[in-house]
């Protein structure tokens, strides 16, 4: 295999999920932009709240769950719910790349100072030193080839780990360019995580950042689909999330979420929001799978995790029938088709299990399943309302419209 093979495969699975080839030639270059733009990394952390998922999908010890890799934060802290296994797929190369690093870390990384450090800090000189000495030995050839080759500025990929990983990526650089316009206008971002209450977080939204978003330039910047390229929505997605309102307002009030609806000190989303890093107090919030009292189960169950470089509709249709009984979708099908999304459906029914649990994300508030799936396969579904609503107040990343549960009916 050509050393740019799988970057090249990468880029074809990318490519054909996301441009809609039935569309006018403007939209399908601006897909082609977004592909582009999305087959590097895009998110060093998932930007779905883990704790709301568990609450939603009721995770058992003989659950069978298959997710989208992502980060691989929310996929690692399943783990501690101790389902039976986790299928996690993704089309992105570095994401796959991503999740190996992790598995490795933790897998090797037995003192939780050391892997602390790498993971959740990702900004330590002496982590370079740890990847060689102590992970590269043990990663596979693809993956030991993604960190130590080279972005598009020549710098060694695994040197992020040097300087903070969670300000790298499509998502890291778009935050880093929010904060840096928010200076502009002469505020700093992290001004929030001081606050020492919700109301203190309403008063520094309310005067500090509420304004932001009238200013003429925001309005402007925010009007084109491309620049919005850096949060991970393609241009299918941001018609859906704006809606009848523009999108500074949309982006106002998911912003207000964040910023007043959850303590920051019980909120790491909030800190890579504003911080663009986890905290680095003992007390800081940090993802299920990075707590100290829950990494040796996360270490005990890792191989129960099934990494998988492929389209996640083509994963299903391997596989057997009535064999998978939690789907974790995230907001990819706000990225689909009618078509598409028939032939998802028609291979999350086939392989469900009785009882079987599908929990997705979209743009816009309410689920986008009906009028665009057959009824013949959704009427076999349960839309589950009021939890839906439950997990949607629930997701501390504040950046959905809608959190969405459906449940097979018996």
């Amino acid at each position: 295999m050509s050393k740019t093979a799988p970057n090249q495969a990468g880029s074809k699975l990318i490519e054909g999920a996301v441009v809609r080839h039935e569309s006018p030639r403007a939209a399908r270059l601006l897909d082609k932009a977004f592909a582009l733009a999305f087959k590097g990394l895009v998110y060093a952390q998932i930007w779905e709240d883990p704790v709301a998922d568990m609450e939603a999908l009721q995770i058992r010890p003989d659950s069978r769950i298959i997710t989208i890799a992502s980060g691989g934060c929310n996929a690692l802290s399943y783990l501690t719910a101790d389902p039976a296994g986790i299928t996690v797929v993704d089309l992105n190369t570095a994401h796959i790349a991503l999740n190996n690093l992790k598995h490795t870390a933790i897998r090797h990384l037995t003192d939780y100072a050391d892997l602390r450090r790498f993971i959740a800090e990702a900004d330590h000189p002496e982590n370079l030193a740890t990847y060689r000495e102590r992970l590269a030995p043990h990663l596979d050839e693809e993956t030991r080839r993604y960190w130590e080759g080279r972005d598009l500025v020549g710098r060694r990929r695994i040197k992020a780990f040097t300087k903070g990983i969670y300000r790298h990526g499509l998502l890291g650089n778009f935050i880093g360019v929010a904060h840096k316009l928010a200076r502009l206008y002469k505020i700093d971002p992290s001004e929030i995580l001081g606050a020492g209450s919700l109301e203190d977080q309403r008063r520094v939204f309310d005067e500090r950042f509420a304004p932001i978003f009238e200013r003429k330039l925001v309005r402007w910047l925010t009007n084109h689909p491309a620049s919005l390229f850096g949060l991970g929505i393609p241009p299918a997605q941001y018609d859906a999330l704006a809606g009848e309102q523009r999108m500074a307002d949309v982006l106002r009030a998911r912003l207000e979420k964040l910023a007043c609806h959850f303590p920051v000190n019980d909120n790491y989303f909030a800190w890579q929001a504003f911080g663009r890093a986890y905290g680095k107090t003992e007390e800081a919030p940090l993802p299920p799978y990075l707590q100290a009292a829950n990494l040796p189960l996360v270490r005990d169950r890792l191989d129960r995790l099934d990494l998988r470089h492929a389209n996640f509709v083509h994963v299903l249709a391997e596989s057997g029938e009535a064999s998978l009984d939690r789907y974790i979708l995230l907001d990819a099908q706000d990225w689909m088709t009618d078509e598409q999304l028939t032939e998802l459906w028609s291979q999350i029914t086939r392989t469900a299990r009785p009882g079987a649990r599908v929990l997705f994300r979209t743009a816009a508030e309410p689920s986008l399943l009906p009028g665009r799936v057959p009824d013949a396969i959704l009427d076999k579904w349960d839309y589950r309302e009021a939890e839906s609503q439950a997990a949607t107040l629930a997701d501390r990343s504040s950046i959905y419209g809608g959190v969405h549960l459906y449940v097979l009916k018996d």
